[in-house]
């Protein structure tokens, strides 16, 4: 190709430039800079199997705890214990005892006393009230706890006591108030008249059914608390199971996230005495110690 007429050879080096119309003539130099390709292997490294086994089993003990749960009077907690437990740290006065009173027949006993009776840093407190025409009564302020109950029915120139142990519920969740509803059945008069009376006479005005005794494992407590204990118990062990079925899928695909996914669900089952907590915690920490290999392409 020859030259441009009225241009020189310079001219036509920067016309070539700007419009790329003819190739530069420059050698192209390439370098290297050494790096290399890589990729993580998909399999999950032996720490990181040995992690989710350890999941797991971690779940399996939140399984057992859900099922502990479940079962109410069987285990190693119980509703009653469970309930006690939350009381113990709720604010005092935060307790609503309510419920009706029947004769053996089902019949609405009218002003019946309920007397209410608790210890507090070795004294006793009460509080009473008197029963309405439909049997219906309601104490407030009461502190949430163990409480002892005196139902005092006047019949036939007998007083008669009915006396329980009641466990009184604390507030749940955002509720500022616990709310336990217990109905009491009085037993009949012949009932009361075979109990011996305290002073040793055949006969006597004040005569009583104490049912104390016989509830020291297993208070009376409101049907309402003993089912959001239940409650607990299957969402621990739907927390189990979710936490086994992403650590399944955490060894299939090699997913450390899934893996770490699997050891935080497996924390909130809780477990018996906190094992659970205590193992999801080691759990989750190892899942920071796994490293897949590199695959180098060439």
């Amino acid at each position: 190709m020859g030259e441009i007429e009225g241009l020189d050879s310079e001219s036509i080096d920067y016309i070539d430039e700007m419009t790329s119309e003819i190739s530069s003539n420059q050698n192209i130099m390439f370098a290297s800079s050494h790096s290399k390709l890589t990729i993580e292997q998909k399999e999950m490294p032996p720490i990181g199997t040995a992690t989710g086994i350890f999941i797991i089993f971690i779940s399996l003990l939140g399984f057992i705890n859900g099922l502990d749960y479940t079962s109410a009077e069987s285990g190693l907690v119980r509703p009653d214990e469970f309930v006690y437990s939350m009381a113990q740290n709720a604010p005092d006065e935060s307790a609503i005892f309510r419920g009706n009173i029947f004769d053996h027949n089902g019949t609405p006993l009218n002003d019946s006393i309920v007397y209410v009776s608790w210890q507090e840093n070795g004294v006793w407190n009460s509080s009473e009230i008197n029963s309405d025409s439909e049997g219906y009564f309601e104490i407030e302020r009461l502190d949430p706890g163990m409480i002892r109950v005196d139902i005092i029915t006047n019949r036939d120139g007998h007083q008669d006591v009915f006396s329980n142990r009641v466990l009184l519920s604390p507030p749940a969740l955002f509720e500022p108030i616990g709310f336990t509803t217990i109905d009491f059945t009085v037993p009949s008069q012949s009932e009361f008249s075979q109990q011996k009376c305290s002073n040793g006479a055949d006969d006597c005005v004040i005569r009583e059914i104490d049912m104390t005794p016989q509830q020291m494992d297993h208070p009376l407590m409101d049907p309402g608390a003993a089912s959001l204990y239940t409650t607990v118990g299957i969402a621990f062990i739907g927390l189990a199971v979710m936490s086994t079925g992403f650590a399944i899928w955490a060894l299939k695909s090699g997913s450390i996230g899934l893996l770490r996914t699997s050891a935080i669900l497996s924390f909130f089952t809780m477990g018996h005495y906190y094992t659970a907590c205590l193992f999801g915690l080691i759990a989750f920490a190892l899942t920071y110690s796994i490293k897949k290999q590199e695959v180098i392409l060439e």
